[in-house]
């Protein structure tokens, strides 16, 4: 299955952190991707994410606007909207 790319614009890539505003179409996928860094995800809208894990599994995770949380780095997956409206969140990644 193909599905449509999200779209990545950098805001701050500086010696500290390395800030990324993240869009997303119904649909939408980042590809998978390894986190080298410890990182924190601040959600813009209500994000309803399908996550593709290492191994075949899916898990659904649901994110209202406005939360914020944070993972460690060695996480590995493909983020893909979930949902039915455009989604977009602010991931911070610490240098």
């Amino acid at each position: 299955m193909t599905r449509p790319k999200a779209t990545a614009e950098n805001l701050i890539d500086d010696d500290r952190v390395r800030v990324t505003r993240f869009e997303f179409a119904p649909g939408a996928e980042t590809g998978w991707h390894r986190h080298d860094l410890d990182y924190v995800i601040t959600a813009l809208t209500d994000c309803r994410m399908l996550l593709e894990e290492p191994g075949g599994e899916t898990r659904e995770a649901v994110v209202p606007a406005g939360t914020v949380y944070r993972r460690h780095k060695g996480v590995e997956h493909n983020v893909i909207n979930g949902g039915e409206a455009p989604m977009s969140f602010v991931e911070t990644e610490l240098k």
